[in-house]
């Protein structure tokens, strides 16, 4: 028998517990307000993708882009620990058109020497936490800037660190606008604090109160932040670590805005996230304006070269390691 048929043989032990290190690396993917809305299913040594529609924000995402940028940066990790465990992932995005809740299978396909790039990021994945403040005053590289962009255009994704004062401004000021208007929403206030967890909360989906300062101090310029306190006094106390630091802002964007568009823009984010935290910088997420189709319209005509943006972010350094949860493995799975 050839040697490499029977170096592809595999136990279904092996099948289990490549399937369970996978499923586990997929909970921990970054999701709007931490809704986690994935769930998978497993047949054997396929896992199926598919999107929660009981935990996507109805009127703030109503499109449904950003659950599926959220299921993209968990396919991403899916891929990732499979390259870390030797194998070559076999990815098939939106392989069914008459079932649109499946998003992806993928498959460990032939064994691969083991990718330590991919090992790499693997190992970030638990350790990455989004950010909800300032910055230090410390710099971000400018290469790691570079490899930035290219991990995001490996997925064919532009990521474009924004270098005009002027262009900074305008996107601060056109979150503080779309953030405004939100609040006064009552119908979106209630959504968001459906994902607003109270301190000590047992829920394992959400955003902690321990995940952002308390009494944030203001960058400069300002980028708004969520509001999950909705008027309770939440929030981490600890912040003499936080500074007046915009960071580095960058936007996440594509050429196309289908639903494969947002999927792929996902993984981008996730590879990029992944990447910053490799090296010390955390990133902060502002999608308020893009939640609003005119202003959104408006960022991709006058900001984005025509490009539909997908995410605007700030990257940095901070000493804050920020607080999380997840759902076990086994709430997100479904029969087949």
């Amino acid at each position: 028998m050839d040697k490499g048929k029977i170096m592809n043989v595999r136990t279904d032990e092996e099948i289990t517990s490549v399937i369970r290190t996978a499923l586990q690396a997929a909970k921990w993917a970054p999701s709007v307000h931490n809704t986690q809305p994935w769930s998978f299913g497993v047949d054997g040594d396929e896992i199926a993708l598919r999107a929660d529609s009981d935990r996507k924000l109805r009127i703030g995402d109503a499109a449904g882009r950003e659950l599926l940028i959220s299921c993209g940066a968990a396919l991403m990790n899916v891929r990732l620990a499979l390259r870390a465990l030797g194998y070559e992932p076999q990815v098939r995005v939106l392989p069914d058109p008459d079932r649109p809740a499946l998003l992806a299978t993928v498959r460990p396909g032939a064994a691969a020497a083991a990718d330590e790039d991919a090992r790499r990021l693997y190992a970030e994945i638990e350790r990455r936490r989004t950010h909800r403040a300032g910055f230090t005053s410390l710099p971000v590289p400018e290469r790691l800037l570079e490899r930035l962009t290219a991990e995001a255009e490996g997925e064919g994704v532009r990521l474009t660190v924004v270098r005009s004062e002027a262009a900074i401004r305008v996107l601060s000021a056109i979150t503080g606008a779309a953030q405004d208007v939100q609040s006064q929403d009552r119908a979106l206030s209630l959504e968001l604090i459906r994902w607003a967890r109270p301190p000590g909360s047992p829920r394992a989906d959400g955003v902690a109160a321990e995940g952002y300062p308390r009494t944030p101090r203001r960058t400069r310029p300002h980028f708004a932040q969520r509001d999950y306190t909705h008027g309770h006094p939440w929030g981490n106390e600890s912040d003499q670590f936080f500074s007046v630091s915009t960071g580095v802002v960058a936007v996440l964007t594509t050429k196309g805005d289908s639903r494969e568009d947002w999927i792929a823009a996902g993984q981008a984010l996730q590879r990029v996230l992944l990447r910053a935290c490799a090296h010390g910088l955390s990133a902060a997420f502002h999608t308020q304006a893009l939640e609003m189709f005119h202003l959104r319209e408006f960022l991709r005509q006058e900001l984005c070269s025509q490009e539909y943006p997908q995410m605007i972010m700030r990257l940095g350094i901070t000493f804050d390691e920020g607080k999380t949860v997840r759902r076990p493995v086994s709430d997100m799975l479904e029969e087949r």
